[in-house]
């Protein structure tokens, strides 16, 4: 990795620039002896923030979405992101190369306050300082564990036990901040049980360390957390568990969030402040960003544009108007799903002149008080934890392992928040998991979930550029409407960086297949 490693000399300078949240970074300190004092460490862990902050939105979400089948391409968004959109998944991508190189950087800074914290813990006397110090370690070790999550997430095949320690399948580790030209000592491709081992350990540690710092200072935990605390941890260790499809540690995790009785699902009448104010008692945790300290790309910005005439990437019919069907009453009549609303928007779009009547996503339309000016930045704050994936994470679980009924409460726990009047309804056998996982591509949508979903379902598509209700299929991008992943498809996974098998000689023959 000399490409990354070399630009990661002066990284520790930047990290450490900042001694407030709330304002901007300035100035910079010298990487070998920048972290010397409890303060020195305060301002560290300000840019883990930072980072974790970075992480919650822009590409590290819409790219891997676009990708997928729930979003279509309309002719007049300039070809942006479109590598995505039309299938053409290669290693020599910049913006997956972005986002490598962005989570190293992330684990370097990470590396580095670890690597020091020790030697200024151990002077401390003042048993609350260092209790506070302590907890700015958990909250690192918490931040390295999310940032090789990521990395597994998007760059590592779907797990299983068989594949576990086959050489070669998970990440490049490290683990101590050592910036060096030399490309003998980069490493090459641990086995996936290693990788997660030292993300499950480095959460365990978190935990314990966060638990500590809660009980020792009595740390209430709050909604909208804008700092990791112990149930920001168990959120990652559900999310984890079924990722690699550990159902009985999926469920103990969510299990210990929703028990914690800290938060509580948006309803149908305030469902749509969670988007465009970014406030909700369901937040788990929501990093800071204001109008003077952002440090947050747009989200919404890949979708929509600032004019009501402009946008670059739909929902598909599909999955926008046929995707929210809500239930009937008595009457016969379809009750109302709260997401349709927040989530999606008619427009007429202007395609050379001409108009072109469709629904836009507008999941993320920009919350006024970050803009900067009069104009809509459409710039909304990271919402990374939510309960409601919680629960659908303890749907999806329970059914994996016969619970038929736990999985039916935690489903209609989500709907009756959703849908306006709604009755439970219990499922069972295939048509549970169906209905759980329709409800899971509902909630979800455009929060980065997509790829990572259809990989471990073992699912393909074909993306429908259907539009019955108007003429806007006549401006989707021809190629989009023609991306077809078959189940098992290597795009399901990044491939390694170019650059990166190109410059360090231990990851020769390790990339990812079909790369």
């Amino acid at each position: 990795m000399k490409k990354i490693y070399l630009a990661l000399t002066f990284v520790a300078g930047a990290l450490l620039s900042s001694c407030d949240m709330d304002l901007a970074p300035i100035g910079s300190l010298d990487s070998e002896n920048a972290i010397e004092s409890p303060s020195d460490l305060m301002k560290a862990r300000n840019g883990i923030y930072e980072a974790l902050r970075g992480m919650a939105t822009g590409g590290y979400l819409f790219y891997s979405d676009i990708q997928m089948d729930q979003f279509m391409g309309l002719t007049i968004n300039g070809n942006q992101n479109g590598i995505f959109a039309h299938g053409n998944i290669f290693s020599n991508n910049q913006d997956i190369e972005g986002i490598w190189a962005g989570c190293y950087s992330n684990i370097a800074d990470a590396n580095y306050l670890l690597g020091h914290a020790e030697k200024v813990i151990e002077k401390i006397e003042d048993a609350s300082e260092r209790l506070e110090c302590e907890r700015y370690v958990a909250e690192t070790k918490f931040a390295r564990a999310y940032y090789y999550y990521y990395l597994f997430d998007k760059f590592c095949e779907s797990y299983s036990a068989e594949k576990g320690d086959v050489a070669v399948k998970g990440l490049p580790i490290v683990t101590v901040f050592n910036p060096t030209g030399d490309i003998a000592t980069y490493p090459g491709r641990s086995t996936m049980n290693e990788t997660l081992a030292l993300i499950n350990e480095d959460l365990k540690d978190a935990y314990t360390g966060l638990k500590a710092y809660e009980e020792g200072a009595n740390y209430k935990i709050i909604p909208m957390s804008p700092y990791v605390n112990s149930n920001v941890v168990l959120a990652l260790q559900a999310r984890i568990a079924l990722l690699t499809q550990d159902w009985t540690t999926a469920i103990e995790k969510a299990n210990a969030v929703i028990n914690s009785n800290v938060y509580t699902l948006a309803d149908t009448d305030n469902y749509i402040d969670m988007w465009t104010e970014d406030t909700s008692d369901e937040i788990i945790f929501r990093p800071i960003s204001t109008n003077t300290e952002l440090g947050i790309s747009s989200t919404g910005g890949a979708y929509i544009g600032s004019s009501d005439e402009m946008a670059y990437y739909v929902p598909t019919y599909a999955f926008s108007y046929e995707g929210y069907p809500g239930q009937e009453d008595e009457n016969g009549d379809e009750l109302e799903d709260v997401r349709f609303d927040a989530f999606f928007q008619l427009r007429t779009l202007v395609a050379n002149g001409t108009g072109y009547m469709g629904f836009v996503f507008n999941k993320f339309p920009g919350n006024a008080s970050l803009n900067s000016g009069t104009t809509n930045s459409l710039l909304n704050m990271g919402k990374p934890f939510r309960l409601s994936e919680i629960y659908l994470i303890l749907a999806e679980a329970s059914y994996e392992t016969g619970d038929a009924e736990t999985a039916n409460k935690a489903l209609n726990m989500i709907r009756k928040n959703r849908i306006v009047d709604y009755q439970d309804v219990t499922y069972s056998g295939v048509v549970l998991r169906e209905q759980i996982r329709e409800e899971r591509s509902r909630e979800l949508i455009g929060e980065g979930f997509r790829m990572s979903d259809l990989r471990r379902w073992g699912l393909g598509f074909k993306r429908d550029s259907s539009y019955p209700i108007s003429n806007l299929a006549d401006i989707f991008v021809v190629v989009d409407t023609q991306v077809e992943y078959i189940a098992g498809d290597h795009r399901y996974v990044w491939p390694i960086p170019n650059s990166e098998m190109e410059n360090n000689p231990q990851l020769k023959g390790q990339q990812n297949p079909g790369y």
